[in-house]
Parts: C-alpha cells; structure tokens; sequence
C-alpha cells in the first residue's frame, strides 16, 4: 500500500523537477537571445519523463532501479536522492523559425510561449501533489463525531 502512495508522489516529483529544469532553459535562451552564435535548447519532456519513469517502475525500457544516473548531471540543479543524481534530460537543439545574421537561434514567440505552457504545467503539478497529500492525510486521520 505505501509503495503506490510513494510511487504517485515520486512520478509526481520527477515531473516536478523536469518542469524545473525545461523551465531554467527557456529562461536561458530568453537571456542570451541577443548573443551571437547562440543555440536554442530544449528537451523533449514526455520522453524524458519516460525515462525517469522507467527506472523507477522495475525499468520497462532497461532501466536501473530507482530513478536514473548520470555523471554529466554533476554541477546542474537537478536532485540528488537516495538512488544518487537525476539524469539530465537529453538536449535538442531548436531549429530556427528564420535566419538571423549572427548565428542566433532564438525564437522569442517560442520562448515566451514555451515558458508560459510550462509554467502553467509546473503550477498544476503542485496542485497535484497538494491534493495528494491532503487527500492521504484526510484519509489517515480519525474519524470524530
């Protein structure tokens, strides 16, 4: 029974600490969208959840137990739990919607759009986690008439 109400909350965190992390890249390339040369990043967030998610379900797609490793995750913020470091998601290269001069790949609507949807996501995955707990709370605590 505790397995299933941890392992809603830890899917819920990976996705938590993912939105984090795509969150922390949009703002990046909204920083450096007047640098010359620079290249839009992004990952691609359902297929880096699966791969969380993987390891921690008994690794359907030949993950390790617990939440994935990686040593290139060493420096960034992403968590380190009691399996070790989450693996930093694997980073796309945005293609750009025109050609700019200076190399720049930077799409402003893009980004402006990207850090919006994301940010609504990160908020509802909160949510989430607070009526989780709430609801487990409510569930566990006497009855009082």
């Amino acid at each position: 029974m505790i397995h299933r109400l941890t392992g809603v909350l830890d899917f819920q965190a990976q996705a938590l600490t993912l939105r984090s992390e795509r969150q922390r890249l949009i703002a990046s390339n909204i920083a450096n969208a007047d640098t010359p040369g620079y290249v839009a990043r992004d990952f691609d967030f359902a297929r880096a959840l699966r791969e969380a998610t993987a390891g921690a379900s008994g690794g359907a797609q030949g993950g390790t137990s617990g939440s994935f490793r990686l040593a290139e995750n060493a420096g960034q913020g992403l968590p380190v739990g009691a399996e070790g470091p989450m693996r930093a998601p694997r980073l796309n290269y945005a293609t750009p919607a025109h050609d700019n001069l200076d190399g720049n790949t930077v799409d402003m609507d893009r980004e402006r759009a990207s850090a919006v949807d994301n940010a609504l996501k990160y908020e509802s995955t909160l949510r989430f986690i607070n009526s989780s707990v709430r609801n487990t709370l409510d569930a566990i605590k006497p009855y009082n008439q």
